[in-house]
């Protein structure tokens, strides 16, 4: 004689282990980047938003390196930044990678082309030249597109001292970043101005410890070549 079966129990997310970290991670906003690559490409818009800002400083500190100090009075590198942010909205179905390192290197791609669609925009088709134009004063930290990113120097706004950082020192750590291959000066914005751990920095840069430390060296010898006491603080 048969055995009578036992109703099929359905398993709630609330019930399951698995389910109940993947929650309070979503929940507490402590996804790591690999993760929120993996949300955003399944349709997590939150993570996607998420995601992007963690890359703004990156692709702001770009888009100060492609453009000329001339150009960028009339380009503003954060408004090439949103318009990447945009179209990586717009096309990331089109995305076939997994890891940070292949993401930052697929909105680097779209960065580059953006600034050559600017330069093209407004060197080549303008009638104007760029030489005719009246100097402007650089911006101060405040009001420049880079601040973002610079702002997020460890005491930036104040020392223990309650010194403030002087503008001039931030303008020379910015033409002294540009003077750095890339991969010296983002793993050096990602330690020194977000303060990232360097687990962190291994796994945005998709590099491995020991690649990312002596990043960080090379990058720090070469810094405190080009940069006085007095210029930069912070290293």
């Amino acid at each position: 004689m048969d055995r009578p079966r036992r109703p099929t129990e359905s398993v709630s997310p609330s019930a399951c282990p698995v389910f109940s970290l993947v929650r309070i991670a979503i929940v507490d906003g402590n996804l790591s980047t690999t993760q929120l690559v993996i949300a955003s490409k399944r349709g997590d818009n939150e993570a996607l938003g998420r995601l992007l800002e963690q890359y703004r400083g990156y692709l702001i500190m770009l888009a100060h390196r492609y453009l000329s100090e001339r150009l960028r009075r009339r380009v503003d590198p954060s408004d090439i930044v949103q318009l990447t942010f945009l179209e990586a909205k717009r096309d990331l179905p089109g995305f076939r990678g997994e890891t940070p390192a292949e993401f930052a290197g697929w909105l680097r791609g779209m960065l580059k082309n953006n600034v050559a669609t600017a330069v093209t925009r407004h060197v080549t088709t303008q009638k104007r030249s760029l030489k005719r134009e009246v100097h402007v004063a650089p911006a101060s930290p405040n009001q420049d597109s880079g601040a973002g990113w610079l702002g997020q120097l460890p005491g930036s706004t104040t020392s223990p001292s309650g010194v403030a950082i002087r503008s001039e020192a931030v303008l020379a750590l910015v033409e002294a970043l540009h003077q750095l291959p890339e991969t010296q000066a983002e793993a050096i914005r990602l330690r020194y101005m977000e303060g990232l751990p360097l687990a962190e920095i291994v796994e945005r840069m998709g590099k491995s410890d020991t690649a990312v430390a002596g990043l960080l060296k090379r990058g720090l010898q070469k810094l405190r070549t080009l940069l006085t006491a007095d210029d930069c603080p912070w290293f």
